[in-house]
């Protein structure tokens, strides 16, 4: 039996977590797996409930941080280093920047026959300045010319490695599609909702925007502000807002809703109504999803944004940034795009949604026709039993 160790990050909450979780689990019985990674960091949630939910122990290395530290990164390189003599794997499959870099180059250096990676997203654009854009650009050149194999979780993202930015060429990149368990999002929907809605002491006429993710300037949370205060100065409607997550821009949003004179709850710690809460971290997010109506993203840059992918799985209609693989995953019978940055256009739709409840009806019957199966994680496991067996031919 083919040993796969499989290298993320770090343990925190997010889609990565779920897909690694998932391929450990369910490549079994035809490939042993060791799964790996770094520690949450502070003002995140731990994610290791996930695998441990379905009986894996993942192993945590504290030194694998988001930052780089030539002293935590090293020590991180040859722990990883000590685990591959130990457990001699077949296949090095490591997810997102951090794990690629320090696990890759443990792999070449102990001379795995196979070594792939999942860009879950990048960092070519939109995170850092000129110079360390290209610094980060020309690394993963070189890792990728290493690689056995890149995998693009998108076409769009395909395109972006192999013609916009250059980093491994066509025929080393293959596009295999992230992979959840959805069926939760369906089941149980009314109770979750009269639950979620009675416990944010919403009103059943009240209309509850959401957006769900990491709190950090990627994310752009002040333009799902800026549109919240603009389109309930338009609309008669009663709107509450839901800020899902925890990060390091916290306090900055909630100066952020001072400025712009939108009173704001931690509903944890302060359990009123406001037109804005923040929720902190929620694990059960099929619960939100359930409760609220209208689901929001406003990064400027995504891999492929998997609380898209879990709101139209639950019936929800989306508004959206056009940025990295949305259009890959949001289709215009279940939600509106709009172009990166325009604060204009995403009010004009959000607007939309809200007026308009037989529009967000049938944007809501058609979610789980576009990602019931395209992103499930059965697919996700035979695609990837594929690449491997391939790969492991050679």
């Amino acid at each position: 039996m083919p040993k796969v160790l499989r290298i993320i990050n770090r343990f925190n909450l997010g889609g990565i977590t779920y897909n690694v979780t998932y391929l450990s689990k369910y490549m079994a019985p035809e490939y042993e797996t060791m799964l790996i990674g770094g520690d949450k960091e502070p003002g995140e949630d731990s994610s290791t409930f996930i695998p441990e939910q379905l009986g894996l122990k993942p192993i945590l290395i504290p030194e694998m941080k988001r930052a780089i530290n030539w002293k935590d990164d090293k020590a991180a390189y040859n722990r990883i280093k000590q685990i591959i003599k130990d457990f001699k794997p077949d296949i090095v499959h490591t997810h997102a920047s951090k794990a690629g870099a320090v696990g890759r180059l443990a792999a070449f250096n102990q001379k795995v026959p196979v070594v792939v990676h999942t860009f879950h997203g990048h960092v070519f654009h939109s995170y850092f300045g000129a110079a360390k854009t290209q610094l980060y650009k020309s690394v993963e050149r070189y890792l990728a010319k290493k690689s056995s194999a890149i995998i693009a979780i998108s076409d769009k993202q395909k395109h972006e490695l192999t013609q916009i930015y250059k980093i491994a060429p066509p025929e080393k990149t293959h596009v295999i599609n992230l992979g959840f368990d959805l069926n939760k999002f369906k089941e149980d929907k009314e109770e979750k909702r009269t639950n979620f809605r009675a416990h944010y002491l919403l009103d059943d006429d009240e209309i509850a925007l959401v957006i769900i993710g990491r709190l950090a300037p990627i994310k752009n949370h002040e333009l799902f502000l800026n549109c919240f205060k603009n389109v309930a100065e338009k609309s008669n409607k009663k709107l509450r807002a839901f800020i899902v997550g925890d990060g390091e821009t916290h306090e900055r949003l909630e100066e952020y809703c001072r400025t712009l004179h939108l009173d704001y709850t931690n509903f944890n710690t302060d359990k009123r109504k406001a037109p804005i809460t923040f929720t902190s971290w929620i694990t059960n997010v099929d619960w939100p999803l359930a409760g609220c109506d209208i689901v929001c993203l406003t990064s400027f840059n995504e891999g492929t944004p998997v609380s898209l992918i879990e709101a139209q799985a639950a019936g929800k209609p989306v508004i959206t940034t056009n940025v990295g693989g949305v259009r890959d995953v949001v289709s215009d019978k279940t939600g509106f795009l709009v172009e990166n940055k325009d604060e204009t256009a995403f009010t004009e739709k959000l607007l939309l949604l809200i007026e308009d409840a037989e529009l967000r009806n049938r944007m809501s019957a058609n979610g789980w026709e576009i990602v019931g199966k395209q992103f499930h994680y059965n697919r996700l496991v035979d695609d990837m039993k594929k690449l491997y067996g391939k790969l492991l031919n050679k």
